[in-house]
């Protein structure tokens, strides 16, 4: 559960396509540097996720899941949120797990955060009296989320909150007009990725109260990057894989103006410019179990 995907092709919201019968390592690399160079661009959104959940749990957890944890930016923000809390992250990459383990001794937090590998379209990890589940665009990868959301309802202590969060649109980086080709590329291209249907997921309210929880509340959340390398480090590795899922679906202007872009060696590559931002929005529901 690495990451957003859309359900009629079985790729990621990068271009990476889910495979649970083996590991695809050098697949999952790529997903991982993407998820950490978004991590580096936008900071700490998911710290201000962490501390809206503080707000709304009974009481301080002790023990958190994070499903479908990837490179583990929710763990390490839900360690360092809840001191007391030991954080299990789950998800079906072992190289995931992995690049986990060594972001939690970086931060000095190898102890309070362990992993644990579980494909949760075969089975719930078998973690019970959970205080906090956190499913950070990992619920829409699974086969049948409501039987996960059932799964999640029966390991919640009572009272214990989940917190699902997705991405309401894809990150968006460039300026209506880049000074090639027709403005509005960045337009046309999420428009061409939501006829393929990337980052389709639904609203989770009505899930969750039919899998019995109260939902507790609901926000939105729209962290910015400003210009800089994290920001175009990002932009380069997000429109790398944009442009080869879009390499029948795109006007060969607009397919030129990319490979333009994406050329390091040109003075206006992405890598090169001062003019771009990271935008992205996210919607989070805290839901409770009675």
């Amino acid at each position: 559960m690495t990451t957003q995907h859309h359900h009629l092709s079985g790729q990621d919201q990068h271009g990476h396509r889910h495979d649970h019968s083996h590991e695809d390592h050098g697949g999952k690399a790529g997903v991982a540097e993407l998820l950490e160079l978004e991590a580096a661009a936008l900071g700490t959104y998911s710290d201000e996720i962490a501390a809206w959940a503080a707000e709304l749990v009974a009481a301080a957890p002790r023990t958190i899941i994070d499903l479908g944890c990837g490179t583990g930016a929710g763990s390490i923000a839900l360690a360092r949120r809840f001191p007391s809390a030991e954080v299990t992250a789950v998800d079906n990459s072992l190289h995931m797990l992995e690049r986990v383990r060594e972001a939690a001794a970086r931060h000095g937090l190898a102890g309070r955060i362990r992993t644990v590998p579980a494909d949760l379209d075969e089975e719930w990890p078998g973690i019970r009296e959970a205080d906090l589940v956190w499913a950070a665009s990992s619920l829409h990868e699974v086969a049948r989320p409501d039987r996960i959301l059932a799964d999640a309802f029966s390991s919640l202590a009572s009272n214990g909150l989940l917190v699902a969060i997705e991405m309401d649109t894809l990150p968006r980086f460039l300026p209506h007009d880049v000074g090639l080709g027709a403005p509005g590329l960045e337009l046309r291209c999420h428009e061409a990725l939501a006829r393929a249907g990337w980052n389709a997921h639904p609203d989770w309210r009505l899930p969750l109260e039919r899998a019995g929880f109260r939902i507790a509340a609901q926000r939105s959340f729209t962290p910015e990057a400003r210009p800089g390398e994290a920001a175009g480090r990002y932009a380069d590795a997000f429109l790398a894989r944009v442009r080869r899922a879009l390499d029948g679906e795109l006007s060969a202007a607009d397919r030129r103006t990319l490979d333009h872009l994406l050329d390091a060696d040109n003075p206006d590559a992405l890598l090169n410019r001062n003019d771009l931002a990271v935008r992205v929005s996210r919607t989070a529901w805290a839901a409770r179990r009675p």
